[in-house]
């Protein structure tokens, strides 16, 4: 059971990286295909980063939205919408919350659930929000996900460099901390873009999960 769980928790987890990514590289591949057809000026307005029209694929959207839960399907529309209308990243959302563009992801998805004391941020930073979805997002969420989203290619590159430095990874882990594990609850994620040393664009996912430890029973 706890593997399982596990299991789920870091697969909402890849969702919102998938999501963070799209949303971040989507305006450097306007700006591109902007060049690219031999455009000169200025770049188009949607390629200012307070103005990226951005938003998870479909895909996404039906993982944080499980067909059986209409009513988290509905709220997580809205949240979409809004994020949309204010032309704001989840990297904006998240530094206007206080939070890590990863866990606002999971937040307007509601895979993780808004404290009482965050609300009036997120009030500020989407105004459209209505107090009902506001009081929606505070229950605890359904931290389901759909099976199908493993064909992303995003969240299906994640698991594969997953498992190919996973064993890796874990000697690793086990060498310098003991026996145990990295939490997946107590888990501090973060989506960076950088520059390479050839000028490529490269995605850095940062991952700061407690240590749990086994335990003698």
């Amino acid at each position: 059971y706890f593997d399982f769980y596990r299991f789920c928790s870091e697969c909402t987890l890849f969702i919102a990286i998938g999501a963070i990514m799209i949303s971040q590289f989507r305006t450097a591949q306007q700006a591109h295909s902007h060049l690219s057809r031999g455009a000169v000026g200025p770049l188009p307005s949607r390629c200012k980063l307070l103005q990226i029209q951005s938003s998870p694929s479909r895909s996404v959207r039906m993982a944080a939205m499980p067909e059986h839960l209409p009513k988290k399907a509905a709220l997580v529309d809205r949240m979409m919408s809004l994020k949309e209308e204010s032309g704001k990243t989840y990297t904006q959302i998240g530094n206007e919350l206080g939070l890590s563009n990863v866990y606002t992801a999971q937040l307007l998805m509601h895979q993780q659930q808004l404290k009482p004391e965050t609300a009036p941020a997120l009030k500020k930073a989407l105004p459209g929000i209505s107090d009902t979805d506001l009081l929606a997002l505070q229950k605890a969420p359904s931290r389901r996900w759909d099976p199908q989203q493993i064909q992303d290619p995003v969240i299906y590159r994640l698991h594969e460099a997953t498992m190919l430095a996973g064993e890796a990874i874990k000697g690793v882990i086990n060498e310098e901390f003991d026996d145990g594990i990295m939490s997946a609850i107590n888990l501090h994620a973060h989506v960076d873009k950088v520059t390479g040393k050839e000028g490529e664009e490269r995605v850095v996912i940062t991952m700061s999960g407690k240590f749990l430890p086994y335990i003698e029973q």
